[in-house]
């Protein structure tokens, strides 16, 4: 698996990642997610450097202009409900992208820590020969990541697989490297300490679904 690992050169995305760890700043649920949206813009501009492109013609009022324009059917799918925002910030930046949704979340079927993935809805188009893009904000064990993987790809096989992350801690990237493909792309935007014994992320940033969009049941 190669990684890219985003927030290690300073850049303004340090900036609005400082902002959504803030607890002084984390109460303003529309700007926390406008700066999930905006780390979501620059992930997706670092991603597109990797991408395929092809020479192009465009007719300008003047005369002709060589230029290069994206040669990847992208497929962004996104993983409900923290990844919506994230999700938008792609979305500003791959205007022709289809798009898909799945839900995922932790199933603690004695009531204490121990916890299974349940991937129930689904809405994905075809990912046949194309480009997967898959998001989420969060990294932490990894399980949730490798689950819809593994769902997306029962019946249909991408071309290639990039995997998209705000935060991620050293056990969820040591899951993805044992569970996914060696050709799959990671980007990290930054890179936490560790899990704490409720599989938290530390320092992290509490739970970016609640942060974004309310407490739930």
């Amino acid at each position: 698996m190669q990684i890219h690992y985003l927030s290690e050169n300073n850049s303004v995305l340090n900036h609005f990642l400082g902002q959504i760890r803030n607890v002084k700043v984390q109460n303003d649920s529309m700007r926390f997610r406008r700066n999930i949206e905006r780390i979501g813009e620059i992930m997706a501009y670092e991603m597109s450097k990797d991408l395929r492109y092809r020479n192009v013609e465009i007719e300008t009022p003047l005369g002709i202009k060589k230029t290069t324009e994206i040669d990847d059917d992208l497929v962004l799918c996104s993983i409900l409900r923290a990844g919506l925002s994230l999700h938008l910030g792609f979305l500003n930046y791959f205007d022709n992208v289809e798009n898909g949704f799945v839900s995922a979340y932790r199933h603690h079927y004695n009531n204490d820590a121990a916890f299974d993935i349940k991937v129930e809805y689904q809405a994905v188009p075809s990912i046949v020969n194309k480009t997967l893009l898959l998001i989420d904000p969060m990294l932490a064990t990894g399980q949730s990541m490798v689950a819809v993987f593994n769902k997306l790809i029962e019946k249909e096989q991408p071309k290639e697989i990039h995997i998209a992350v705000v935060i991620a801690v050293p056990e969820g990237i040591e899951y993805l490297k044992k569970h996914l493909p060696d050709y799959c792309h990671l980007w990290v935007a930054t890179l936490d300490e560790k899990l704490n014994d409720k599989n938290y992320i530390v320092p992290g940033i509490g739970d970016a679904g609640d942060l974004a969009y309310g407490r739930k049941l």
